[in-house]
């Protein structure tokens, strides 16, 4: 076994969240950071299938609180134009929710709100490049698998299948729950099986997207449609992409995946309309089982769980991964206010000892800050609860509610629709909501927003 390495931080996870937490903790907060990922990040074959994020297709909605903090970060997403032949990432300016087949209709216009956008979509992979390239100021170590996690007093071992350990005062799981590395430390998740599918994919529509999204709730499931201009079939989008998300019962998301391009295509425009026309292309199909994954607690000893490692929502209302960015926000801002505190008292600590009357014998307090803290880690944990509570809640509710078509379900939610549309406070409510800047512990910011 090689000698241990030594660090504050080691996060397991070379994913966008933990790509983006790598690079606050180490320029924003200062602190020695690890970053182990078991994925090869010179892999560069692109699959819909593939869910490695330096090459997964999929496509994302960044609510504007996670645009603006990731530009917090250093990560603009103008920087995202250099990828993709100087094209900006769409934004979302009109969206329109509905329910087929009922009255139940809700538009929203940024303008209204005198807000440039509501977010912004990009791709997933485009965006961990760009976080990955964005900084060299902590240990990257790739491809390596960890297989021990040792939970001391004073620190976490970590040992990875090179041989190496490394010791850390906080071990962050970045790595999406799906290494099993939670359950060894004690922090336990519990599982809500939707028994629904979500099949992604990218179209080509007949009219231009005019930076409008759509969140359409059919017999079946929700049908989301970002704007997104893709290559499909070797033709370029030109403003007339979108990136869809079609959740559906699980059995009949395996009868849809087996159907004929044709007849997908004829599926699709029968549930979503002719809102943009015809669907022109459709590209390769990708699907993955939905669940409600909560971590409860999200910290043990020394160690904490962020992003879909600690909770993997329903994409109906695309608050998962702006949640988990919210997480990494959190973090950052708690290890950051810790440390400013913990070198104010070092400082005042040598000061103290500077006026004592034997100055000739003073030794300077060096202790360094102790990222794995308990009272660290519990002052994230309440930071996080609040939030995540609120938003795992209106999700779940979402889900069950425009899943179902029970009929009087179906009455109550186009009782709402209507009622939403109709009240401008109700409106901005919601728009504050979805944005992500609800009620959190931010709240003179969030007062500030959407107004």
């Amino acid at each position: 076994m090689k000698s241990a390495k030594a660090v504050d931080v080691v996060i397991i996870g070379g994913g966008i969240v933990g790509t983006v937490l790598a690079k606050g903790l180490s320029e924003k907060v200062r602190l020695s950071v690890a970053l182990i990922d078991a994925v090869d990040p010179k892999q560069s074959s692109e699959s819909s299938a593939d869910f490695n994020p330096f090459t997964d297709t999929r496509v994302i909605a960044l609510a504007r609180r996670t645009v603006n903090e990731l530009s917090d970060i250093g990560l603009n997403l103008e920087d995202l134009a250099k990828q993709h032949n100087g094209e900006l990432p769409p934004q979302i300016k009109h969206i329109e929710v509905s329910d087929k087949g009922h009255v139940g209709l809700l538009n929203l216009n940024s303008d209204d709100y005198h807000i440039d956008a509501f977010g912004q979509v990009v791709s997933l992979s485009a965006l961990t490049r760009l976080a990955a390239s964005a900084s060299s100021a902590y240990q990257y170590i790739a491809p390596a698998k960890v297989v021990t996690v040792t939970q001391h007093k004073e620190r976490v071992n970590v040992g990875l299948d090179n041989g190496e350990t490394l010791t850390a005062k906080l071990l962050v799981l970045a790595d999406g729950g799906r290494s099993g590395l939670a359950r060894q430390v004690g922090i336990a998740k519990t599982v809500s099986d939707y028994k629904q599918t979500a099949i992604v994919f990218n179209v080509h529509t007949q009219n231009p997207h005019e930076n409008k999204a759509y969140e359409r709730f059919t017999q079946h499931g929700p049908l989301a449609f970002l704007p997104f201009d893709s290559e499909i079939e070797g033709v370029k989008a030109r403003e007339n992409g979108f990136s869809v998300v079609w959740t559906v019962e699980t059995e009949a998301a395996q009868s849809l995946m087996t159907l004929s391009k044709t007849e997908f295509v004829n599926a699709l425009q029968d549930a979503f309309g002719y809102r943009q026309g015809k669907i022109l292309r459709v590209s390769e199909l990708a699907s993955y089982p939905l669940m409600l994954a909560k971590a409860e607690p999200v910290t043990s000893h020394r160690t904490v769980v962020v992003g879909n490692a600690a909770q993997a929502l329903h994409p109906i209302a695309g608050q998962g991964f702006n949640l988990g960015l919210r997480d990494l926000s959190a973090l950052i801002a708690v290890l950051g206010a810790s440390s400013n505190a913990h070198n104010e008292q070092q400082n005042a600590a040598n000061q103290d000892e500077e006026n004592s009357q034997n100055q000739s014998a003073h030794e300077y307090v060096t202790e360094r800050f102790d990222a794995g803290a308990f009272n660290v880690l519990q002052r994230y944990a309440m930071e996080r609860k609040q939030d995540r509570n609120n938003t795992i809640t209106l999700t779940d509710t979402l889900v069950r509610t425009f899943s179902n078509q029970y009929f009087p379900t179906v009455i109550g939610r186009n009782v709402s629709l209507l009622a939403l549309s109709m009240m401008p406070q109700a409106k901005k409510a919601f728009v504050k909501y979805t944005t992500g800047y609800g009620e959190t512990p931010q709240m003179k910011r969030d007062r500030d927003a959407a107004r």
